[in-house]
């Protein structure tokens, strides 16, 4: 900063660095007080400022539109002062300066308040009728009418209208801060942009891909989104930057799918006359065409001393877990060890359950008794008692535990899996991608999900798997009928414990889920600490992207069973509850109940979301539906119909009518088909969410590109990635690509890149 305090001046020892530009911070470039205002948007460095580009163009003339304000928004707009007036404040010392604005059409009011009427007369002066400036504040609501409070403004001089170049041209709006306007940030960005060059501002992208893409180098396109002459060139810009993302993002999942490859997996070769023949021989129903068809895929994945890496996502009740057991058992009879990683306690101990009873006597390795093909399992999970613990890792190293369901506990230190043939994980978004690469390293892995994932979604989350879908439900599964009740309809609200009645009676179970363990819980649930995962009360976080939380009180687990027992319609029923914070023996017991009929009613959390499997369970009643996210209500009501009963679900809401919560319940109950409830899904997420970006702590991760509605730009960058990779897997060739990839290796920012 110079002796007059201007706060652009630049160090003269910082006009001849070049080296290290972009780290620069910037107080260096700008003084330290633009510097602290620009730290306010999280800009500190010069790599960061000139990554924070406009979000829209402007042109003189061409004005925002007012109309599209809202009460709290914090909005630039470019218009024209229709009127200004100073008057003294009619309840305390002080003036104030009204200025009313219009971009042609909409009018906005600005109010400018002092103790003085000097200050005043000063903004009055440079705001006189007719003046076009560009303002910038938040909006606030006054008497009914919308207003701008001290906004910023910067005035865009008429005497351009002769100069026909300069008034073609773009004027850049950022997202700025209250006291960090769009032109502060403009006029930070003309002084930092001379100070860049081919040389100094690095390419990831190959000038052969460069050429082929017809696109521009990052510099041209870094000065042509902060300075555009045209709206073609800026969109041109944005497009070469989409590129340079999803190039540098399929490269690193090309590198990390080549990287698999240099550990080989033991040949699962087919063996017949063992567990897997005699469990295909032991199966009461037919295998769909779509499980025969998956499982000759992965059974010659197997076989391959190339590690399989393979995605299996079906709907809910599609028949995955099956295809997972036949390929476990095909491993286990080359003489490994198989794996399922399950995210919960609840789940895990399930998955033991429905195994023992797919397998039957298969099941009884170790016993006297048992097959000659009898394989054993083992289970490990983190609250199990140490010598019981102790007793199953000596099992599992020295290879007699075969088939092994655990939880996050087999992701340790201690635990030792010497044969391991292939990992299965199921519900891959609850894990970490390098939890789930740790655990695999050497072995064949198959990645199981009951989200329905779209195609560009999966490129980028999951594109260093195969993909393989299971689209076809087994004979037999009833059909689900879905109704949305509204909460403020008492007499539908009494029909639904009237019906849950009548399902009892006619021999069927009943689920109810609540958000909430008890009133005073807090929306975070005891197995996020646990586990590391969120596996129960996950509705605030799949709310922020739909709309903010009402006040009204939640039904909760403990408070929602008392009240039902009380209910007349439920006199003489049992009814348990089930949530996370129980001890697992307790969680244990209950669905050991519930699964043989012994309990009517269980109401719990969504801890029995994923895999729970009561075949006579016919009634899902989801309290405070508009909760929940898409996926999870999906989620929840596949827990029901998997019998020979038909399905009811009932989702009880106090969604608006217009809300987007409405919206989403609406589509819910229109159909039953996962991947149309998860493009829909989609639709209505804001992408971060879709990325996972809440755990990274900083926007969807992805600054341009979007993977709903980049697929062309998705598909080319993979298919030069991939094919860059496998002819040159160092990546010798393009050194500011690897700086780049290494980079956000290193760095948190790899979390975004590994959907973790």
């Amino acid at each position: 900063m110079n002796e007059k305090g201007d706060d652009f001046s630049v160090s003269s020892a910082l006009r001849s660095e070049e080296c290290g530009i972009l780290f620069s911070p910037l107080d260096r470039l700008l003084g330290k007080r633009s510097a602290n205002a620009l730290a306010r948007l999280n800009l500190y460095t010069v790599n960061d400022l000139i990554l924070h580009t406009p979000f829209r163009l402007a042109r003189r003339g061409e004005l925002m539109a007012i109309d599209a304000v809202n009460d709290g928004d914090s909005v630039t707009v470019v218009a024209r002062v229709l009127s200004n007036s100073i008057r003294p404040m009619n309840n305390r010392r002080g003036y104030i300066l009204t200025v009313n604005i219009a971009e042609g059409v909409h009018e906005l009011e600005l109010t400018f308040f002092a103790k003085y009427d000097r200050p005043l007369k000063f903004h009055a002066s440079k705001l006189g009728v007719g003046t076009l400036a560009i303002f910038s504040g938040t909006v606030s609501s006054y008497r009914g009418a919308l207003q701008l409070t001290h906004p910023e403004y910067d005035l865009l001089d008429d005497d351009d209208a002769v100069d026909a170049e300069k008034i073609a041209r773009p004027i850049p709006i950022y997202h700025a801060a209250s006291k960090v306007p769009s032109w502060q940030i403009a006029k930070a960005i003309d002084v930092v942009l001379p100070y860049l060059n081919q040389g100094n501002l690095p390419d990831p992208l190959p000038l052969e891909w460069r050429k082929e893409l017809g696109i521009p180098s990052k510099f041209e396109a870094i000065r042509a989104l902060h300075q555009p002459q045209t709206e073609a060139q800026w969109m041109q810009a944005q497009e070469r930057m989409k590129y340079e993302e999803a190039t540098i993002l399929q490269t690193i999942l090309a590198r990390r799918s080549e990287r698999s490859k240099q550990n080989p997996a033991p040949m699962c070769k087919s063996r017949d006359g063992l567990a897997l023949t005699a469990f295909d021989q032991s199966l009461p129903f037919e295998l769909t065409r779509g499980q025969k068809a998956v499982g000759e895929v992965i059974a010659h994945d197997l076989e391959l001393a190339i590690p399989m890496r393979r995605l299996l996502q079906g709907d809910v009740g599609t028949g995955k877990t099956i295809v997972a057991v036949r390929a476990m058992l095909q491993a286990i009879d080359a003489g490994n060890q198989a794996v399922l990683l399950a995210p919960t306690e609840v789940l895990a101990q399930q998955h033991r359950k429905s195994l023992e009873f797919l397998l039957g006597d298969l099941a009884k390795g170790g016993m006297l008794g048992a097959p000659e093909s009898a394989i054993r399992l083992e289970l490990l999970t983190g609250s199990m008692p140490a010598k019981e613990k102790r007793n199953a890792l000596l099992r599992m190293a020295a290879g007699e535990a075969q088939l092994i369901i655990g939880t996050h506990a087999l992701i340790q230190e201690n635990v030792q899996i010497p044969f391991l043939g292939l990992l299965v994980v199921d519900e891959q978004h609850r894990f970490g991608v390098d939890q789930r690469d740790k655990l695999a390293e050497g072995a064949h892995m198959l990645v199981m999900t009951a989200t329905p994932i779209p195609r560009t979604v999966a490129m980028t989350s999951f594109g260093d798997l195969n993909v393989s879908i299971l689209d076809e439900l087994p004979k037999g599964r009833s059909p689900i009928q879905t109704n949305v009740v509204p909460s403020w309809k008492s007499a539908w609200v009494d029909r639904i414990w009237e019906r849950a009645r009548e399902e009892i009676d006619a021999g069927g179970q009943v689920y109810v889920v609540c958000s909430r363990i008890s009133p005073t819980a807090s929306e975070d649930n005891d197995d996020t600490a646990r586990f590391g995962v969120g596996t129960e009360t996950e509705t605030a976080k799949e709310l922020a992207p739909f709309e903010a939380e009402d006040d009204r009180e939640l039904y909760s687990v403990e408070n929602l069973a008392t009240l039902l027992r009380m209910k007349p319609e439920f006199e003489g029923k049992t009814i348990a509850i089930l949530h996370g914070q129980m001890r697992p023996e307790e969680k244990s017991a209950v669905m050991h109940d519930f699964s043989r009929g012994r309990i009517d009613v269980l109401v719990s959390t969504t801890v029995i979301e994923v895999g729970v499997d009561v075949p006579n369970a016919s009634l899902m009643v989801i309290m405070d539906a508009d909760r929940f996210g898409l996926s999870q209500l999906h989620q929840l009501r596949g827990r029901i119909g998997r019998g020979s009963r038909p399905g009811l679900c009932l989702a009880l809401h106090s969604a608006p009518e217009g809300t987007i919560a409405q919206e989403r319940l609406n589509a819910f109950a229109q159909t039953t088909d996962g991947f149309k409830l998860a493009q829909k899904d989609l639709d209505l997420r804001a992408e971060g969410n879709v990325l996972g970006a809440q755990q990274s702590g900083r926007g969807s991760g992805l600054r341009f590109l979007s993977v709903l509605k980049d697929e062309k730009i998705i598909t080319r960058a993979k298919d030069f990635a991939f094919g860059v990779v496998e002819r040159d897997p160092s990546l010798g060739s393009y050194p500011a690509l690897v700086a780049i990839i290494e980079e956000l290796e290193n760095s948190s920012e790899s979390a975004y890149l590994e959907k973790g």
